[in-house]
């Protein structure tokens, strides 16, 4: 069986492998080789994932509405209410 020494690891990510694998019961060695054997089994999924700004870009022109944009606004300003807390202040 081969060892594998990682240099050059940050503090904090140290860190978090050493409290997930301290949650987990398992050495922070165990640790690692759980999370390469996690990521190599779903290395598809990782890697086709979309990010959050590219799930809002697809979203991007995709909303239709036979209202103008004026309409639009108008129809935000009178849905909201006005508190009478606000203007007296808390």
């Amino acid at each position: 069986m081969a060892n594998l020494q990682i240099k050059g690891i940050e503090d904090a990510l140290y860190d978090q492998i050493k409290d997930i694998a301290a949650a987990e019961n398992r050495s922070i060695s165990q640790q690692v080789l759980f999370l390469l054997k996690a990521y190599i089994a779903n290395k598809k999924q990782f890697l086709t994932a979309k990010t959050p700004a590219q799930v809002l870009l697809e979203l991007s022109g995709s909303w239709e509405d036979s209202k103008g944009p004026e309409e639009i606004v108008a129809q935000i300003k009178s849905a909201r209410k006005n508190s009478r807390k606000l203007m007296e202040g808390f």
